[in-house]
């Protein structure tokens, strides 16, 4: 059978609808995205994007360019920042639209593909936020979409497209090279001949090598970054990989996937995109063997969502009020819908709910510390952060209280320090409530304050202490390797 001859066998794009379901989800995010307030995530990617490099110790550059972008287009605030996360996700609905288009989808099952990816609760969260995870996602459907498209089609030029695509995703994360390499080894051969491949393959590198070159003059950090991932969290990623294949999109929604998975790999039809079934699993088995995020996986469920939209279409009854009552339950535990006091309800769930509230009180926390450091001192003072977190939202609320500009040595943070060996003190602490080991660095602490987010949200600031110390015990230049910290 002829390229041709198959590409004529796919239905028309629903663009109509597709993009209404892209614009009804994009407009609910709009309207919520000035609620509650940053993420701890976001306010490290702001005082990134005004580092600007090739390259960040934990990520490639993109998503602190999006988030500086972004407040630049459209203001210095939560949702003028979130505009590039509600752009990624109304283009993600319309992208896993098009690979059921691919899987043989006719309008309503693109249809279909495109609601249930917009009620998702993962993709809701992340199209809420700014993240690392935003892009991935975007990046991920994208280069699936145009791989199922060049195995459909035996159109072997679309290697360039697979590799542009892969490039500027592996400059947001390098995650997605995974992807490329899985379904290199569970997919049909045929594909790989000629030269096509390798000049996809050239245009992968040739995007992503400024990023993978900061990494190499660099150490590698992110290996480091990585590391640290699995050794504090890999047991607990791996017992909450199944679970949490499960809630990712909805629990409703698992057997949609399972009969996508099934279709692809039983339907003749299909043969030619059987691939994305082991390699789903061999990226399972990689996430979990290496203690990754089980969220990993996440963009090729979405495939398999996709094709069993296909499948599922026939049974209306059952699948729209499944989206319907998938929309309400994500959105309680996605969006910022409940009232600040409520979040405590839902963080259990998702506990980057709680991340979005209690920086400005922080920050306040910190000026009522800072106001009784004595004028003449205040030259030679240092506001210290155990975390991104905490340094991000002193960067972006402590100036208008008054605050010096905030160093720590977490993640990039320690690149923009240390402090000079002329301030030498007091210095003023800022750390999490259990994490009393950062005074060993310095003398005569004494806690003099406490944060109180004003809203009883258990995360993980509430109740963080505000130290004040006499000095460094020993030069910054010589205690910043000390401090530094990769997770």
């Amino acid at each position: 059978m002829s390229a041709t001859h198959v590409r004529a066998q796919v239905a028309s794009f629903a663009a109509a609808p597709v993009l209404g379901v892209a614009a009804a989800v994009a407009a609910v995010l709009t309207a919520l995205s000035g609620r509650y307030g940053f993420h701890r995530d976001e306010l490290y990617f702001l005082v990134a994007g005004d580092h600007p490099a090739w390259g960040y110790v934990d990520q490639p550059p993109l998503t602190p360019l999006a988030a500086r972008l972004s407040t630049a287009v459209f203001g210095d605030s939560p949702a003028g920042l979130r505009v590039v996360a509600t752009l990624a996700c109304a283009a993600t609905v319309v992208t896993v639209a098009v690979v059921a288009r691919e899987l043989g989808g006719g309008r309503a099952a693109q249809v279909l593909a495109a609601a249930c990816t917009a009620v998702s609760g993962f993709v809701l969260a992340v199209g809420h936020l700014v993240s690392t995870a935003t892009f991935d996602m975007l990046a991920w459907v994208v280069v699936c979409w145009l791989l199922l498209r060049l195995l459909r089609t035996g159109d072997r030029r679309l290697w360039l497209a697979v590799g542009a695509a892969l490039g500027v995703g592996m400059q947001n994360k390098y995650l997605v090279a995974l992807l490329a390499l899985a379904l290199l080894a569970t997919g049909p051969r045929h594909v790989l001949r000629g030269w096509w491949p390798l000049a996809g393959a050239a245009v992968a590198l040739a995007v992503a090598l400024p990023s993978l070159w900061w990494q190499a003059a660099h150490g590698w950090p992110q290996l480091t970054v990585a590391g640290g991932i699995s050794a504090d969290d890999g047991a607990e990623n791996r017992v909450l990989f199944v679970p949490q294949q499960i809630v990712f999109l909805s629990p409703v929604f698992v057997p949609v996937w399972i009969a996508g998975g099934l279709r692809l790999w039983r339907d003749p039809a299909l043969r030619w995109a059987r691939a994305f079934v082991p390699a789903y699993l061999l990226l399972a088995v990689v996430v979990v063997v290496s203690g990754g995020k089980p969220y990993y996986c996440l963009p090729l469920l979405l495939v398999l969502l996709a094709a069993g939209c296909v499948a599922s279409v026939s049974r209306p009854r059952a699948m729209w009020p499944a989206v319907a009552v998938t929309a309400v339950i994500s959105a309680l535990i996605s969006l910022p819908v409940l009232p600040p006091g409520a979040v405590g309800a839902v963080n259990g769930v998702n506990k980057e709910q709680g991340e979005q509230i209690g920086w400005p009180q922080l920050a306040d926390a910190v000026a009522d510390a800072w106001s009784a450091v004595p004028a003449a001192d205040r030259p030679r003072a240092v506001v210290f952060a155990q975390n991104y977190g905490e340094a991000g939202a002193l960067a972006h609320y402590g100036p208008a209280r008054g605050l010096p500009a905030p160093y720590s040595a977490h993640m990039s943070f320690a690149d923009w320090g240390p402090p000079p060996d002329s301030a030498t003190g007091p210095v003023l602490l800022v750390r999490q409530r259990e994490a009393d080991g950062l005074e060993q660095y310095f003398t005569d602490c004494r806690q003099v304050g406490s944060v109180d987010n004003g809203h009883d949200v258990g995360n993980e600031e509430q109740l963080a202490a505000v130290v004040l110390c006499a000095a460094p015990n020993v030069p910054w230049s010589q205690l910043w390797s000390w401090l530094r910290h990769y997770y």
